[in-house]
């Protein structure tokens, strides 16, 4: 017993000056609970059966059932709630994906192939419609050609006495083009840089030897494109099942239901074991997506190529179609950036979209006090305390997470790198990441199920600040973690073994030497996630309460309230927030998200 005493002592000595296993512990321990939990909870939910349907599972509440699978796989109702809707989200998936990649490759090759005129203007511009939020585009969609069928004020075409048909204004056709506009700078990054990568050598090989533009194509340009035209498509795939905005505001009027706004719906209708099979399923189609992509990836050094600088920089002479294609390039920047931004930018200052009389402007939804006829919201945006309420809980709620998650993933990557247990390494990598593979609805609805009751210690937290930091947090930490462990990995043992024989330490060497030193990937950690946070309405639609209101979510309850003057003038908020915050980003960081492409 006495002899335990020394060694025991001895211990405590070396977790005082080396915490990084007991870290490493806790690290996983937190994260488990807060990233496999909730999916082990809206698992559960799924097959127990819920208060209120005992009467129709013919069980009682918390019996094990297989009444929910069946409801939602094989009732008569199965059809309205899953199978219409996964046909739904398949079409526009495959939609989006042809959209994106023939914008986003064209662009693609024009840029980063062709002597088009102001290039690394065209690089950086194209990029930014990525950094409105999504909906920003199915709000001015509904703005121009909306019809009498949702109620309300008529669009710009209705107003000038242009009848717009319903698969023009809401469903599969608008979900697709806006969602399209949206991503289709994915597949211009992706493919943009595979592009720069590919060594022209080759293909002046193969024209020398007497091949046509078409066979380089497609002998040699398209295999050595296809890593990353796969996984552009895949991240597509991926983004789209999990957007709920879009869906919501050109689905809603002509009863379109996509899987994300179907699981939204059963939650709002407290359908928690319907919900729960949906969010499964979401989670289940999402993984397989990220999965195919990761492979793919492993699969993408079969297609390196080895050449000189030079020669990968070389760009094809477009001659007397410069012009053309720069004016086509302009188009598709003008379309993706300039029209929905103005379309939502004059909607708010007419009474009546599309009637351009002097007496029709106003700034009425900007200013006025009073609104006739408004309720639940009767005065301009930047009147009352909603708008200014809700800025403070997005930039305090975002602020708050993105810092815990920067924190969180330079933490991370300290102990995958530093820890001297492989298998917490190991977990820790993986359960930080699995949240990149679960879309946002899926993950926030798993945490509503985890958090809405008392479990043990853990207090309930649905409606409060807390649970929207946790999620906000814990969704991004795939960002921050992979940023902190490519980090730390570059940063070598000296300067802290140094520190320690001086006698600093740990959490002096953390502050002094770790922090300071790696301040770039802390300020990436914590900035990414915050840009990215402010547009967020997946995640949060169904976590967020009155009391919790963010911009995201005041912006979609004014679309139901049918005042689109008013959600069209917050988006511009959030959009104005957002694109600030990303050009902020960018210079701190001295980092684009084109850099190079343009060069």
């Amino acid at each position: 017993m006495f002899k335990s005493r020394p060694r025991l002592r001895y211990r405590l000595q070396v977790l005082r000056h080396d915490p990084t296993a007991a870290m490493g512990l806790v690290l996983a321990v937190l994260l488990v609970y807060l990233v496999v939990a909730p999916l082990g909870a809206v698992l559960s939910d799924a097959f127990r059966v819920q208060f209120g349907d005992q009467v129709h599972a013919g069980q009682q509440p918390g019996e094990w059932t297989g009444y929910y699978l069946w409801r939602v796989f094989r009732s008569q109702i199965a059809e309205l709630i899953f199978w219409e809707p996964l046909l739904n989200t398949v079409v526009i998936s495959l939609g989006t994906v042809a959209f994106a990649l023939l914008v986003g490759g064209g662009m693609a090759l024009l840029v980063a192939r062709t002597d088009v005129p102001g290039r690394r203007f065209l690089a950086g511009a194209l990029v930014v419609p990525y950094m409105l939020p999504s909906w920003t585009f199915s709000l001015a969609w509904l703005t121009l050609f909306k019809n009498e069928r949702a109620g309300g004020q008529p669009g710009v075409l209705q107003a000038a006495g242009v009848r717009t048909p319903d698969w023009l204004a809401y469903g599969a056709v608008p979900i697709t083009v806006t969602l399209g506009l949206h991503y289709f700078p994915f597949v211009f990054l992706l493919v943009g840089n595979a592009l720069r990568r590919i060594d022209s050598q080759l293909e002046d090989s193969a024209r020398i030897l007497g091949a046509s533009r078409a066979t380089v194509l497609r002998r040699i340009t398209g295999p050595l494109l296809l890593p990353a035209l796969s996984s552009a498509v895949l991240l597509v795939v991926g983004r789209v099942l999990g957007t709920f905005g879009t869906p919501y505001i050109l689905g809603l009027p002509a009863d379109y239901r996509v899987l994300s706004t179907g699981l939204y719906q059963s939650i709002r209708d407290r359908s928690t074991g319907v919900a729960s099979v949906l969010a499964g399923v979401i989670v289940i189609i999402g993984v397989v997506v990220v999965l195919v992509d990761m492979r793919l990836m492993r699969e993408q050094r079969r297609f390196v190529t080895v050449g000189g600088k030079g020669a990968m920089d070389r760009v094809g002479h477009l001659r007397r179609w410069r012009w053309p294609l720069w004016a086509v390039a302009a188009g598709v920047l003008i379309l993706s950036v300039v029209v929905p931004i103005m379309t939502l930018l004059l909607s708010t200052v007419m009474r009546t979209p599309g009637v351009w009389r002097l007496d029709n402007f106003t700034l009425d939804f900007w200013l006025a006090e009073s609104l006739p006829g408004a309720v639940g919201f009767p005065h301009g945006v930047l009147r009352g305390g909603e708008l200014w309420e809700a800025a403070y809980n997005s930039l305090v709620i975002v602020g708050l997470a993105s810092v815990i998650c920067g924190v969180l993933g330079l933490l991370v990557g300290y102990v995958v790198v530093r820890g001297t247990a492989p298998r917490v390494a190991a977990l820790l990598r993986q359960v930080s990441f699995l949240p990149y593979l679960i879309p946002g609805i899926a993950f926030a609805a798993a945490s509503l199920s985890l958090f809405a009751v008392q479990r043990g210690p853990v207090p309930a937290l649905y409606g409060t600040t807390a649970l929207l930091v946790l999620v906000m947090a814990v969704t991004h930490l795939p960002y921050s973690s992979r940023s902190g462990i490519a980090a730390m990995t570059q940063l070598g043992r000296e300067p802290e073994e140094a520190a320690q024989i001086c006698g600093a330490s740990w959490p002096a060497r953390m502050r002094r030497i770790v922090f300071p030193i790696q301040k770039g990937a802390l300020v990436t950690g914590v900035v990414l996630p915050f840009v990215s946070g402010l547009k967020e309405l997946s995640i949060v639609i169904m976590l967020t309460t009155t009391g919790t209101q963010l911009l995201t979510t005041l912006s979609i309850t004014l679309v139901d309230y049918g005042y689109t003057q008013l959600a069209n003038a917050v988006v511009l908020m959030i959009a104005l927030v957002s694109f600030t915050m990303t050009y902020l980003a960018q210079r701190l960081t001295r980092s684009s998200l084109a850099s190079g492409l343009g060069g």
